[in-house]
């Protein structure tokens, strides 16, 4: 099996994103879900990269909302950090 190195300014920048992604209360959220969007965007070490966002309902409409991030170099999916964190109902 193999085991892909994530560089660390998309793990960072990952990180960053899913903070800025939580900073939405579960009332703002519970409007629009499900919702992503994505961008174009730079890490912390000046590296280009794609910034993916998406909420989604973790268990069922209503509940708790589910953050998932994914910070990737452009055209390249595998080289990515991929975070998640729900917001409480």
């Amino acid at each position: 099996m193999a085991f892909l190195l994530i560089p660390e300014d998309l793990a960072a920048a990952a990180d960053e994103e899913l903070d800025r992604a939580c900073d939405l209360s579960w009332r703002d959220l519970s409007g629009i879900i499900p919702w992503g969007d994505s961008y174009d965007g730079v890490t912390p070490g000046g590296r280009d990269a794609v910034f993916e966002r998406n909420y989604i309902w973790a268990e069922g409409p209503k509940g708790d909302i589910c953050v998932e991030v994914f910070v990737h170099l452009p055209r390249d999916f595998e080289q990515g950090a991929k975070r998640t964190r729900l917001i409480k109902r």
